[in-house]
């Protein structure tokens, strides 16, 4: 099935009881049992609800993957994901990677006995040299956020085996329609939902999708044991929200490189980051007043942190999204006072150019 057939009719996409053609929200904590231990597949909606179900099903079969799980938020996808280590494991981390991220692992799970290497992960080189006997995973983001740095999947994936590590791709930024781990050889792909997949700004959630029955059996195990599940609700919204997803990206990429063009004609940009696909832009001004002016003066897009929805927002991360990551370390990447970072939405091309025009 085609993609954009995929996306409207893959996983659970309507009731089986009734035919509906929208999955309905079950908005319940408990259901009745026909006996002790004798359920219909559902206990308790920690553990597992049908609107949820469909959800993870769905974005399992866009991932390629065996089974798809929900949860609160991104954050709490990729938190739910570093708990299948334990203290004193030892995980690889791309090293221009989403600032709440970098924050979880630095702040949270350090203070819990697991220890991180920032690394270069295009480099295959230093991924393969920063390995230590207590590495146990490689998490990576490619496209990087915010200077779209990308990762040779296969490459890492075979790097990973090779060690015996868990493979971990954040792909909130390509999105299963653009690219899809699984079938380079990654164990387990993480989005923030709330950004492409979702799409409407109207949520806030979070998947993970694995390869294989074990690790279905290991990542069900702690969803339910620590509960950051989504909600009935969410999960409705954002199916809804991937029925467009092909459809959304389709202009958003048109956008982005009809804008990537203009910015090539400004004197006053020194640096475009953009990979070539996908709807994300990062440029870098001549001063960090400049970045400043855009920032205060554009009027349709809008001044906000995330990035995937339907709206063009614009952002400076080294006081937003990055912020939570020392300067030093910032500057060491690239990520200056005068870095912009514009996700494009899907309104008209023109209109977002003559914006920008305005707030230069």
């Amino acid at each position: 099935m085609n993609f954009y057939s995929k996306v409207i009719h893959g996983g659970i996409s309507e009731d089986a009881a009734t035919g509906a053609v929208s999955v309905p929200i079950y908005q319940t904590s408990t259901y009745r049992q026909e006996g002790i231990g004798k359920h219909k597949g559902y206990e308790y909606s920690r553990t597992g609800n049908p609107t949820r179900h469909a959800l993870e099903t769905l974005i399992a079969e866009l991932e390629s993957g065996v089974a798809g799980f929900a949860f609160a938020s991104g954050l709490a996808a990729l938190s739910t994901v570093i708990m299948l280590f334990k203290s004193g494991d030892h995980i690889l981390l791309s090293d221009n990677v989403y600032g709440g991220t970098f924050r979880v692992v630095d702040k949270v799970f350090v203070n819990l006995g697991i220890s991180y290497t920032l690394v270069d992960t295009s480099n295959l080189t230093e991924v393969e040299n920063a390995i230590l006997p207590n590495t146990k995973a490689i998490f990576i983001e490619t496209p990087t956020n915010p200077l779209m740095k990308l990762t040779d999947l296969s490459a890492v994936a075979e790097i990973a085996k090779k060690h015996h590590l868990l493979s971990v791709v954040d792909n909130t930024f390509f999105t299963p329609y653009i690219q899809r781990p699984i079938e380079h050889g990654i164990d387990i792909v993480v989005h923030s939902a709330t950004k492409y997949l979702g799409g409407h700004s109207d949520l806030v959630a979070g998947l993970v999708v694995v390869n294989s029955e074990e690790l279905k059996e290991k990542m069900h195990f702690v969803q339910n044991a620590v509960g950051a599940i989504l909600g009935p609700q969410d999960s409705w919204l954002l199916i809804r929200g991937i029925k467009t997803l092909a459809i959304r990206l389709d202009k958003a990429q048109d956008n982005a490189k009809k804008v990537v063009a203009f910015l090539e004609t400004l004197p006053q940009v020194k640096q475009i980051y953009y990979p070539g696909m996908g709807a994300m832009i990062s440029f870098e001004l001549d001063t960090a007043e400049s970045a400043h002016k855009l920032l205060e003066n554009v009027e349709m897009i809008a001044l906000a942190e995330s990035l995937g929805g339907v709206e063009s927002l614009i952002s400076l991360p080294a006081a937003m999204t990055h912020a939570s990551i020392p300067k030093e370390q910032r500057e060491k990447l690239g990520i200056s006072d005068s870095l912009i970072r514009l996700s494009l939405g899907i309104e008209d091309a023109d209109d977002i150019i003559a914006d920008l025009k305005l707030g230069l």
